[in-house]
């Protein structure tokens, strides 16, 4: 069987803290192209010295899209496979032989593999799903300013299922003041695009803007196309938090209901509808919406998922409930699953004993 050609490709501006680690992961490919869109650091000369093929251009006005397609416009006609990564995020080692496996050249189109894109204090992976921007060369094209996709233009796009990880090391510094603009302009640009328009929402309530938030979520939730229940639920979610910050907690326990029946099988609704029971002090409630969301033990694979419904705040919220319901062996085993989830917060471990004491005057 003939080699498979492996390209990755890159946008970058001012990432000279990355480049080392960056090239050690992408190594493995035939061929790297980068497309510097305005470094004034040392992030172009670093990755001249280590034999990248760099290009340097100005994008007036900034549009994402347009970078990526100028950067793919760069890897080499004879590519096979072409991989899109950014300077901030790191393979795990094997990749590309690991991709080669699954790749039936001249059929596949297009790779899904796992990516993480936060993690927590302690290094664990925190939100993960699937991603999909490993593709072929030919027949593809980025599209919208910004949350940018591939769009497929050769007939049945193919996919494959790659065992491999990317992983996301942001710099925590660099502003994201960008992104609203350019989200306002892709919905003006495709007012009926329910992807965008419900980054739009969400990007807002990122920012505050409340009233914004609930009005552009509840255009989404109104698009004839926007059928994703998953995505709906977090629109709802996203609602409720609007109301809950504006202080009007009748409303946001509304919305968090309908995100419960929007999509049942997510966890996500559930521990927010707890934690707000939580801030009105209703635990009968806490404790009935934390039991329902530990029935569900599968996470999602999108990207609507949040960490804190899977790490220790469930068993917290579900131990200071059952604490204050006087169900204190139930308290204790929340409380000892917390700390074990979380060994090094503090507070839950005040809480655990406090919990045990009263566990044992009461056994």
């Amino acid at each position: 069987m003939d080699r498979l050609k492996v390209s990755v490709y890159a946008i970058c501006k001012n990432e000279e803290k990355f480049v080392n680690r960056w090239l050690g992961s992408m190594n493995e490919a035939d061929e790297i192209f980068v497309t510097d869109t305005g470094s004034c650091d040392n992030t172009v000369s670093l990755l001249k010295e280590a034999g990248v093929n760099v290009q340097q251009v100005n994008i007036n006005p900034w549009r994402f899209d347009t970078a990526r397609n100028i950067s793919l416009d760069f890897v080499d006609s004879d590519t096979d496979i072409c991989v899109c990564t950014d300077l901030d995020e790191v393979f795990d080692k094997g990749w590309r032989e690991k991709l080669e496996k699954v790749w039936i050249k001249g059929e596949t189109a297009r790779a899904r593999y796992n990516y993480t894109w936060s993690f927590k204090s302690d290094g664990t992976p925190d939100i993960t799903f699937i991603l999909d921007k490993i593709h072929s060369r030919r027949g593809y094209k980025w599209v919208h300013p910004v949350h940018e996709v591939l769009k497929y233009e050769n007939g049945e796009e193919r996919f494959t299922r790659a065992d491999i990880h990317l992983n996301h090391y942001p710099d925590s510094a660099k502003s994201r003041g960008q992104y609203l603009p350019l989200l306002e302009m892709s919905v003006k640009e495709e007012p009926n695009d329910d992807r965008n328009v419900h980054y739009l929402g969400r990007e807002y309530m990122f920012y505050g803007k409340w009233d914004k938030c609930i009005e552009t979520l509840k255009y989404h939730l109104s698009l004839p196309t926007a059928v994703w229940l998953d995505e709906r639920s977090a629109s709802m979610r996203y609602i409720a938090r609007s109301y809950r910050a504006k202080g009007d907690f009748k409303s946001a326990s509304v919305w968090l209901y309908r995100a419960v029946a929007e999509a049942p099988h997510l966890r996500e609704p559930y521990v927010e509808g707890a934690y707000l029971a939580y801030l009105e002090g209703n635990f009968e409630k806490v404790y009935f919406l934390v039991n329902e969301a530990l029935k569900i033990k599968s996470r999602p694979k999108s990207y609507i998922n949040e960490g804190f419904c899977w790490d220790s705040t469930v068993y917290d919220l579900g131990a200071v409930a059952a604490y204050n319901l006087g169900l204190y062996e139930k308290a204790l085993n929340f409380a000892e699953e917390a700390c074990r989830l979380n060994p090094v917060d503090e507070r839950l471990h005040r809480n655990l004993e406090i919990i045990k004491s009263f566990s044992e005057k009461n056994s």
